[in-house]
């Protein structure tokens, strides 16, 4: 275990089996259209920065906490950190943020918030996570998009 982690004993939590999609014939011919599951499919194994776990198996995000309006094209996120003042909190959600960039048909606004009540800057980390220049700026530093990019790198586990 790395020393100086914040939580360094998080609670882990099972996986929930993965849903077999049905494939609509129609779905070529018109708009994608995206919903709560394939959102959560996208996210769900995003590598937590400090430990070797899922963010789904630390419970920092679930499917319930993921809100789609396919007709007005948003997305919203809500995330939870294992600990209220967790020093990773803006790195999970630009990982939230870049892997629906990466996953999502561009018309597609995606927020992504700290659960309310559950992080002691949660104001702070919301504003930067759903600042466009502020999000660009950080997605220029090469460290944090190392980071990101390990975070989101598949495991074969």
């Amino acid at each position: 275990m790395a020393p100086g982690l914040i939580n360094a004993n998080p609670v882990i939590y099972e996986k929930k089996e993965r849903r077999v999609r049905s494939v609509d014939e129609n779905e070529y011919t018109a708009a994608e259209s995206i919903d709560q599951l394939e959102v959560f499919d996208h996210i769900r194994d995003i590598k937590d920065p400090e430990h070797p776990y899922s963010l789904e198996e630390l419970k920092v995000i679930t499917e319930d906490a993921i809100e789609v309006d396919d007709k007005l094209s948003y997305v919203r996120v809500t995330f939870t950190p294992t600990v209220e003042h967790c020093s990773m909190a803006t790195v999970i959600g630009l990982c939230l943020r870049v892997k629906l960039m990466r996953s999502l048909p561009q018309r597609y606004k995606v927020d992504i918030k700290v659960a309310p009540g559950t992080h002691a800057t949660e104001a702070a980390v919301n504003k930067q996570l759903n600042d466009k220049e502020r999000v660009a700026a950080a997605l220029e530093n090469p460290n944090l998009v190392d980071m990101v990019d390990e975070c989101l790198a598949p495991t074969y586990a």
